[in-house]
């Protein structure tokens, strides 16, 4: 491994050398911000790189083929020459720039089944509901996000006026269908007919959001069908800046579409209940996700009355970053504010 000037000054002053760190990923939202929550829940300052794969060798990811440095342009590959402490990848793009930055010297961690053996990287961070086994596989519940006391904290500063909203809050999380789940204009008319029961008695408000995943006409029927009840709707660029964290951080009950393990993860993370929109309809691995959940008593099947329950915040992240620093030996080091 290539030292780098602050790691021969340490040395040479008898410290240990601060840990560099790299997070890596093909820049979608999803693995982007697993990797950054990891560094993050380390203690880390990360460079984080986008990567831009090039055809053969992003076609093949993670597997190496000849040539497989020039992956992902000059600047990368000349990076290689002085590797990190620590390379922190998430999607198939991270695991094959990890796998090349291990060769290199670098500690590696790969988040998500890389779908080829686990033990190409010091460590693989793994969804249970992947089933994946080794003796370097590290199984977490869901996803890894920033979500926590402080982020939740920093949030509701952030988004002040929420606290004006009529109670009880409901988050309302929608995503779209997926190769597991069907979630379309149909399923959302029902879910909001269940909600609007709720809010007939109850009233109060919601705040709801959509993802890169809704459907353009469902974010329109969001919008038809909330604008006249308190609160937020939030479906793009066009209605001003996205107020997800300030939903998760004031609402007093989250409601999820069944379609993403990502959204439900960071709702679990809060201190509401979640009620999760026909679970049923999910198959494959996201339905054990939610099976495990709904056994664990962290969610409910959304019903019609959305009865409050004792919750405990579901906090992988956390857990997930102490396992990596103990089985690689990283120092302790203040947590980066979120």
């Amino acid at each position: 491994m290539v030292a780098t000037v602050e790691q021969r000054r340490a040395g040479a002053a008898g410290l240990a050398p601060p840990v560099q760190c790299w997070t890596l990923s093909d820049g979608r939202a999803g693995n982007a911000r697993q990797a950054t929550a990891l560094a993050r829940a380390l203690g880390l300052a990360a460079r984080d790189w986008l990567l831009e794969p090039r055809p053969p060798w992003g076609w093949a990811a993670p597997r190496l083929l000849p040539g497989s440095e020039k992956a992902f342009g000059t600047g990368f590959a000349q990076a290689l020459a002085a590797p990190p402490t620590l390379a922190i990848g998430c999607g198939r793009q991270g695991a094959l720039a990890t796998r090349l930055l291990r060769t290199v010297g670098a500690r590696t961690v790969q988040i998500l089944d890389p779908r080829v053996d686990p033990a190409h990287w010091d460590l693989v961070v793994a969804p249970e509901h992947d089933a994946l086994r080794g003796a370097n596989v590290v199984g977490m519940l869901g996803s890894l996000h920033p979500v926590d006391d402080a982020w939740l904290t920093a949030s509701r500063t952030g988004f002040p006026a929420f606290a004006d909203l009529p109670r009880p809050r409901t988050a309302l999380l929608l995503g779209g269908s997926s190769r597991h789940t069907r979630f379309d204009r149909l399923a959302f008319d029902a879910l909001s007919s269940m909600l609007q029961t709720v809010l007939a008695q109850a009233g109060g408000s919601v705040l709801a959001t959509t993802s890169r995943r809704t459907p353009r006409d469902l974010g329109e029927a969001l919008h038809r069908r909330y604008a006249e009840t308190p609160g937020v709707v939030w479906t793009g660029p066009d209605d001003g800046p996205n107020p997800y964290p300030g939903l998760l951080a004031w609402a007093d009950r989250i409601v999820c579409s069944p379609d993403s393990v990502n959204m439900i993860s960071e709702a679990c993370a809060t201190r509401a209940p979640v009620f999760v929109f026909d679970p049923a309809r999910v198959g494959g691995r996201p339905r054990r996700f939610l099976d495990a959940l709904l056994a664990r008593g962290r969610v409910r099947a959304m019903d019609a009355t959305l009865a409050p329950f004792e919750v405990e915040p579901l906090r992988e992240t956390a857990r997930v970053a102490a396992e990596v620093r103990t089985r690689l030996g990283i120092p302790a080091s203040p947590t980066p504010s979120p």
